[in-house]
């Protein structure tokens, strides 16, 4: 007797494939619209800091050893440049650090439970300064434990005020990482660096728009080529001393072959390409204390395991080789 069950239909697979990508791209511009503005043209717009005060002895927040705490993310390149500064000034008993790690199903900052803070997350903390504070709680955060608020939450500043304004309390307070004589060549730096570079990638990254996403990866690369033709003249940015230029710099470059080239797309070229650049990204890393700052697995899990929009199967890789950075850099 014949089988009077109906074969089962199925559905073409081309309508399946256009479902399903018209589904996954609405659901990435709604997520990409709340993890990264943009504008009209789909380019990444960074919001501004909210927090600007600075430490200073004739004001509110004079320096004083153990008063302060530096927030910070291990693998957040904003917070990682007060960690260098701070590292080669030698202030890691005058400025304590507590850490925070991001929470991918919340979508915040939340604290090590070990450092046993009175705040879970890093939301909570703002509030605590600000009450009904509604701007993002990002970090680096420098934290006054006397007022219970938020100095400032600006890393640009706060690589400035961690040069200058500790010196007494600071292991090496020789080392000046933004000296009077340089202030405007590497102020000049800050802001090429910055717009090219720093937030350069993330424009990349977090581009909605194929046009913005070419005009961001062609700045940077432009950028990055230029600095390395002018590495071949000079050790550093601004000639023969480290300034806080290279140390902006350089937590951008410490990022790119793990995480920008593939995660935000900055493909035309890996940082380990680049003749004179690799060997100056080497030599700041092999500076004193600065190794200590750089925690490349943590980099690649935080970025891969955390910005689902961009990498929804939350795969995380292998390379590169963390032991690339200790090979001699041959820069003098």
């Amino acid at each position: 007797m014949a089988s009077s069950r109906l074969p089962k239909a199925s559905l073409p697979p081309g309508l399946i494939v256009r479902a399903g990508r018209t589904v996954w791209h609405t659901l990435w511009q709604i997520m990409m619209s709340r993890l990264a503005p943009t504008d009209q043209a789909g380019a990444y717009v960074r919001p501004a800091s909210q927090f600007r005060q600075r430490v200073d002895p004739a004001g509110p927040y004079p320096a004083m050893p153990d008063r302060y705490r530096l927030i910070v993310g291990m693998g957040c390149p904003w917070a990682h440049r007060t960690l260098v500064v701070r590292a080669l000034k030698g202030l890691e008993a005058a400025v304590p650090i507590w850490r925070v790690n991001p929470a991918a199903d919340e979508g915040f900052w939340i604290f090590e439970p070990d450092q046993k803070l009175e705040w879970r997350s890093l939301p909570e903390l703002y509030q605590t300064a600000a009450s009904g504070y509604k701007g993002r709680s990002t970090v680096p955060v420098l934290w006054d434990t006397e007022s219970r608020t938020v100095v400032n939450n600006e890393s640009a500043d706060l690589i400035e005020i961690l040069n200058g304004a500790f010196n007494d309390f600071a292991q090496r307070p020789e080392v000046d990482l933004y000296p009077a004589l340089l202030k405007t060549e590497i102020d000049g730096w800050g802001d090429r660096i910055y717009t090219a570079v720093n937030n350069g990638v993330y424009r990349c990254g977090f581009a909605r728009s194929q046009a913005a996403y070419e005009a961001a990866c062609t700045l940077l690369f432009d950028t990055l080529e230029k600095i390395d033709q002018i590495l071949t003249q000079q050790r550093y940015l601004c000639g023969d001393t480290l300034t806080l230029a290279d140390v902006r710099l350089f937590t951008t470059l410490f990022r790119f072959d793990g995480v920008y080239h593939g995660l935000f797309k900055c493909d035309r070229r890996h940082l380990s390409d680049f003749e004179f650049l690799w060997p100056y990204a080497r030599d700041i890393y092999q500076q004193p204390g600065v190794a200590a700052t750089c925690d490349l697995d943590t980099v690649r899990r935080e970025y891969y395991g955390n910005l689902f929009p961009l990498n929804p199967g939350g795969l995380i890789p292998l390379g590169p080789d963390p032991t690339l950075w200790e090979r001699p850099h041959g820069r003098v």
